[in-house]
């Protein structure tokens, strides 16, 4: 394994990476870029094309799955909130490659754990309350499970000491982290999100979304 070099601060312990971790790292940040452009897209379609859907149009398939009273928490989409988990895994991907630190590694764990605990339960929504198959949400679902496949495969390729030795140099990973770096690329993420949902707020006269809708989610 190749040994991670402490360029800024030192810390109490050392750390060994073996050279996949950084492939394993780049192909998790694809994925979780995948995951935020089909939840972002889900996001599109509830804020301004589920809206113009007419009120008798006959809801089967995806659009059963969309609509149910189980796709919002609070009036928000589900989608949305998955774009933002997909928006959080991209930036702590892209803090370990500004820090290289393995803290990183065990924040993440729990984080693609639960996202795989979140998606379990919506597929079973799907399969047995609903009885229909959204394949975007499906889509979603396995980029989590891949998600947390990868981070289980980083672990297993990484020598680190405990989250409990480590949590308290959160201050000094905090110090020697490029913001613009990490934080840009997940801020470009959540305005994409948001001009979405301004959509809904602009003047759009019409309905131009629902003849295209229907067919493709229904």
């Amino acid at each position: 394994m190749a040994t991670q070099t402490h360029t800024t601060k030192s810390f109490e312990y050392d750390w060994d990476y073996s050279p996949q971790v950084s492939t394993l790292f780049g192909v998790f940040t694809g994925v979780a870029v995948f995951g935020w452009f089909v939840s972002t897209f889900l996001s599109g379609i509830h804020f301004f094309a589920l809206p113009v859907i007419p009120a008798d149009a006959t809801l089967q398939g995806s659009l059963e799955v969309i609509t149910s009273s189980w796709a919002y928490v609070l009036g928000v989409p589900l989608a949305t909130l998955g774009a933002f988990y997909y928006l959080s895994t991209i930036a702590l991907s892209l803090w370990w490659f500004d820090t290289r630190h393995p803290l990183i590694i065990k924040i993440l764990t729990p984080i693609t754990a639960s996202g795989v605990l979140a998606s379990s339960y919506f597929v079973w929504l799907q399969l047995v309350p609903i009885g229909e198959i959204c394949p975007f949400c499906m889509m979603s679902a396995a980029a989590t499970v891949v998600l947390f496949g990868l981070e289980l495969a980083i672990l297993r390729k990484s020598d680190t000491p405990s989250l409990r030795d480590m949590m308290g140099d959160l201050g000094m990973v905090l110090g020697q982290t490029n913001y613009a770096r990490v934080i840009l690329p997940a801020l470009v993420g959540f305005f994409t999100l948001f001009a979405f949902f301004g959509v809904t707020l602009a003047p759009i006269p019409g309905e131009p979304f629902a003849s295209v809708v229907v067919p493709l989610f229904g």
